[in-house]
Order: C-alpha cells, then sequence, then structure tokens
C-alpha cells in the first residue's frame, strides 16, 4: 500500500502522523520508503521532513525530490529559488522508492490547492503519482469545515480517500468543538476518522494496520 499525505491545511501535523507510521510500519517488518517531493522552508538548524523521519525510523528509506530556502507555497519557493519543479523527477523518485519499499508514504506541502508550478496544484501531482489520499487534520474550531472541504474537493478531482486523521488530539479537552469533530466530519461525509492521534503519542500501530 502506497499512499499521498495531505493536511486540510498547512501546519496540522502532516509530517508527524507520516514520521510515527514510518516507523510503526517498520517495527512490523515491513520496509518502508517517504518522499517529500518539495521541502520547503529550510533554516539553518532545523531538519527537513526527509531527515527528520531518518531519524525516527533507521532503516526507512527516504528522500526529498527538491529542496528550497522561502517558507511559503512550493511554487513561490521554486521561483525565490529560480528552478521549475519537474513532475517527471518526482514521479521517478516514487517509483525508485516503490521499487525497493513494500509502503511507500508520500507527503505533500499544505493543502491540496496549494499551488505547485503554473496551473498544478497539489491535487494534481496525487493525481500524477495515481495515489490514494490520506487527510491530517488538526482538532481545534474550524476543522470540520475544512475536513469536509477537502473531502469534496478530493472528490470532485477523482482522489480516492483511504479516510481521515485527527492529530495532536488534547488528552484533556472540555471544547465542544474538539469533542465533536469527529461525530460531525463523519457525519457530514461518508470518509471514516480512521484514528484520533493524542498530543506527543508515538505509537501509531493502530493506524498502520488499519492503512496495510
Amino acid at each position: 500500500m502506497n499512499f499521498f499525505v495531505s493536511g486540510t491545511d498547512t501546519d496540522v501535523g502532516k509530517s508527524y502522523i507520516c514520521r510515527y507510521l514510518a516507523l510503526a510500519f517498520s517495527k512490523s517488518g515491513k520496509k518502508t520508503g517517504y518522499l517529500k517531493p518539495f521541502q520547503s522552508g529550510l533554516e539553518e538548524g532545523v531538519d527537513p521532513d526527509a531527515k527528520s523521519v531518518e531519524k525516527t525510523v533507521s532503516d526507512v528509506f527516504a528522500k526529498s525530490s527538491y529542496t528550497t530556502a522561502t517558507p511559503c507555497t512550493p511554487l513561490i519557493s521554486a521561483q525565490m529559488a529560480g528552478i521549475d519543479y519537474d513532475l517527471e523527477k518526482v514521479k521517478k523518485d516514487y517509483e525508485d522508492l516503490s521499487a525497493l519499499c513494500d509502503i511507500t508514504i508520500v507527503e505533500g506541502s499544505g493543502g491540496l490547492y496549494v499551488p505547485v508550478k503554473k496551473g498544478v496544484l497539489m491535487s494534481d501531482v496525487i493525481k500524477f503519482l495515481n495515489l490514494p489520499l490520506l487527510i491530517v487534520a488538526r482538532p481545534d474550531l474550524g476543522t470540520i469545515n475544512h475536513t469536509l472541504m477537502t473531502i469534496k474537493c478530493a472528490k470532485i478531482d477523482g482522489i480516492k480517500i483511504l479516510g481521515t486523521v485527527i492529530s495532536n488530539y488534547p488528552q484533556k479537552t472540555s471544547d465542544p468543538a474538539v469533542l465533536r469533530a469527529k461525530e460531525m466530519i463523519e457525519d457530514f461525509c461518508d470518509v471514516k476518522v480512521l484514528d484520533v492521534v493524542l498530543e506527543n503519542q508515538k505509537d501509531l500501530s493502530n493506524l498502520a494496520k488499519i492503512l496495510s
């Protein structure tokens, strides 16, 4: 099983979910690959996502197709760096990892409609790689709207959805927006919330089993 991980927004915990999913897959005996096609916002002293996965999972096959410095949408970051992304290179990187691995996780940047290059959105990259989608959402106020919109857009674009994961869920909360997020998402669409990952939870073996 190979799949693409996208968020309902930026900074929702995609990289965290990818990192510990990769660890769970590896612990279960599966050769695991991780690809970050467009890594932007590289800062001194801060590991890019592929390096963070490598530090967490010693035997993972991890790489980035492109790395750029400016912390913004891939299109703008590429323009600032004076480059134009080649989707064929991304596809080859993905296929090379897939040939080595039992499971390959491809992590996007931000959400589905993040611009990648002229005329190309992240959703187009998912379709180009022909991958099913795992959606990562935060538990806060607004997540119901953002998640339902992401699901609807994916369906309109013909992308298969594996399910949704709510990340960084507080262990103690009385906030009804947080407490009822899973229920509301499932009530208003036919896509399941596969897991609710607690803040600082590092064991994602349950989710890994569902996705295997």
